[in-house]
């Protein structure tokens, strides 16, 4: 990174601390949301998803389905 792309963050990181116009705002976060193209809520939800995968706290599909046949 140059040293001019740095100054430039440190710039716009003080200036978004003293935003106050939540219009601005959420532009900004939607401009952040828009760089992954997913939602940052959506991608807390599936990295939490990921985390009950990995340490088994998971109920198979087929166990679902025959909670709530009755339903379908």
């Amino acid at each position: 990174m140059t040293p001019s792309a740095t100054a430039q963050k440190i710039d716009i990181i003080h200036w978004i601390t003293e935003l106050n116009d939540l219009s601005v705002l959420d532009k900004v976060s939607a401009i952040k949301e828009g760089a992954s193209g997913i939602p940052h809520a959506e991608l807390l939800s599936i990295e939490r998803g990921l985390d009950d995968f990995e340490q088994g706290k998971i109920t198979p599909h087929e166990q679902v389905k025959k909670r709530y046949e009755k339903w379908l």
